[in-house]
């Protein structure tokens, strides 16, 4: 995979959002249209009576080139989750899909926890006004922990192949004692499910599909996948399991794998085509991938420094 980079494309301290959101442009995901390029994303608002976050879904409209920016969401994408929904706090990431003339998206959410940060479940909305908007197809989630996925069951991926929906998601596997003055730290592996409606699942429950590099303790996040030929590669985000909010070398990298059948999966970080630039933008994080095809072309979205505080960017590969 052989990847030139782009550059940061979208920067949300520098447009006016919804719900007042001024910092971070997170999971940038999108939907296709015949004149444009939708980048929805998480963003966040800053509660002033006890400093912490909720986040919130935006949207950005490019040009089938993605680079020119036509316009941002004016309004509120979806509605906050209501009070004690298991997206109480929060949406990341926001992932929309566009199958048979309907428009869906699965929906990460958050809500907090006493004795650990987060909880997390996957949740579904469906939007009639060609994406502008969405509303929960049900209050509960259609993906939640269970008997092998104990916790935080999240970051659910999308794509329809030969009729049959694939949901790329992550389980929890465990909360560990975090180092020094560190809340719990939370591990997490990607899993896989199918659906014949996009609705109701089948899974392997508690089956990881992307082996480990790091250690047992490896956090792998946002699987995005994509068939190019007769392959699907994925994209994914990993890093350690403790100190890797500022430690550079311990923070997020993105990972790759292939596979020929949907089903097993070969890990080849070594040929993702994708790494950091010293003293850019993602000098020292890349995080929260999206890959996509548009106009003949395969195009990769990611988070860079600070988990997307300062934006997304761009890659597009070299398919020669």
């Amino acid at each position: 995979m052989k990847w030139t980079k782009k550059g940061k494309i979208f920067d949300p301290t520098q447009f006016k959002l919804p719900n007042d959101c001024t910092e971070f442009a997170q999971s940038p995901q999108t939907l296709v249209f015949d004149e444009h390029v939708r980048i929805y994303f998480s963003t966040r608002k800053k509660d002033p009576a006890n400093g912490m976050y909720q986040s919130f879904i935006a949207y950005v409209d490019f040009n089938k080139e993605l680079d020119k920016i036509m316009g941002v969401s004016g309004k509120t994408v979806i509605d906050p989750g209501n009070l004690g929904a298991y997206d109480e706090h929060g949406i990341f990431p926001f992932s929309p899909l566009k199958h048979n003339n309907e428009i869906k998206a699965y929906l990460c959410g958050w809500s907090r926890r006493i004795s650990v940060p987060v909880e997390t479940s996957v949740g579904l909305a469906y939007s009639h006004d060609n994406g502008e908007t969405f509303a929960r197809a049900g209050e509960g989630p259609i993906l939640t922990s269970s008997l092998r996925e104990p916790v935080l069951v999240g970051d659910a991926f999308v794509r329809v192949y030969d009729d049959v929906y694939h949901m790329w998601y992550i389980f929890g596997t465990e909360w560990m004692k975090g180092d020094k003055d560190e809340p719990p730290v939370r591990v997490y592996k990607i899993a896989h499910a199918t659906s014949v409606d996009g609705v109701t699942w089948n899974k392997d429950e508690g089956k990881q599909i992307i082996s480990d590099t790091l250690n047992s303790h490896e956090c792998q996040a946002l699987p995005t996948v994509t068939r190019i030929g007769n392959r699907y590669h994925m994209y994914f985000c990993y890093r350690e399991a403790t100190d890797f909010r500022k430690n550079s070398e311990r923070g997020y990298r993105l990972g790759y794998a292939y596979s020929d059948d949907l089903v097993t999966w070969t890990r080849d970080n070594t040929n993702s085509g994708l790494d950091a630039t010293a003293g850019d933008w993602d000098s020292d994080m890349m995080c929260y991938p999206h890959i996509f095809q548009c106009n003949n072309k395969t195009y990769l979205l990611y988070n860079g420094n600070e988990f997307g505080k300062y934006g997304f960017g761009l890659a597009v590969l070299d398919e020669t």
